[in-house]
């Protein structure tokens, strides 16, 4: 009998539970496109992912866990595609204000998404870290180049995050429209600590959704005169 290398077997172990995993978060993604998340079951997403009920208790503790890893992929994948342009920008309170509009107008696309990425929160209280770290990044360059604003970059942090989060609920109960989504950052960027002058700069330099349509995705922002990021101080 040939033998089976053990490090091998064990390889082939956590690619099959990772594959189980993963048809688990896609079964509970496709439902809840189709349904309120609230109306779906254990059993539902066993059946949709057509793998026995003890095997989704071996990957999740229950459904808020499943929700959470459903939120946690949605907000990844999204976030990535805004990197290239979060990344073109000098200015970090402009950098805020680009992460910040662009959730919201997926948000207002998407309540199902905003609504999940609530949950993911409510959840998972460590969740998105990748999110926060980049947020904390940009926040860390705000304090360099506004000393004067206040708040430390970790006081900051929670500030926004606190505010995105209320926004992500109130968006995915649809208590809020596109009408909002200015003052909503306005509120963000003088929460940090930019006073009225300096919020206009900002609005003024972010992209804003054509004809009154809100955008389906992350919008490169409009290409700004030199040394704009110093003017606005």
């Amino acid at each position: 009998m040939a033998k089976v290398n053990p490090i091998r077997r064990a390889e082939i172990g956590r690619e099959k539970r990772a594959r189980t995993r993963a048809e688990l978060v896609a079964a509970a993604n496709s439902l809840f496109a189709k349904q309120a998340v609230e109306s779906v079951t254990v059993d539902d997403v066993v059946r949709e992912a057509g793998v026995a009920k003890g095997t989704f208790y071996v990957h999740f503790d229950g459904l808020d866990a499943l929700t959470a890893a459903v939120a946690e992929e949605l907000v990844q994948s999204f976030d990535e595609m805004l990197q290239a342009d979060r990344l073109s920008l000098d200015d970090p309170a402009l950098r805020i204000a680009f992460g910040c509009t662009s959730f919201i107008d997926k948000a207002l696309n998407d309540p199902r998404w905003a609504s999940l990425v609530a949950r993911m929160a409510a959840a998972t209280p460590k969740g998105g870290e990748l999110l926060r770290s980049r947020l904390f990044e940009d926040l860390q360059q705000f304090s360099k180049s506004f000393p004067d604003a206040g708040a430390s970059a970790e006081l900051n942090l929670e500030i926004v995050v606190g505010i995105m989060l209320q926004l992500m609920r109130a968006l995915g109960e649809r208590m809020l429209s596109s009408l909002h989504r200015d003052a909503a950052i306005s509120a963000i960027l003088r929460a940090i600590g930019l006073n009225a002058r300096q919020v206009k700069s900002v609005l003024a330099r972010l992209p804003g959704p054509a004809d009154g349509a809100v955008p389906d995705g992350p919008r490169p922002p409009k290409s700004r005169r030199p040394g704009a990021a110093s003017s606005a101080a």
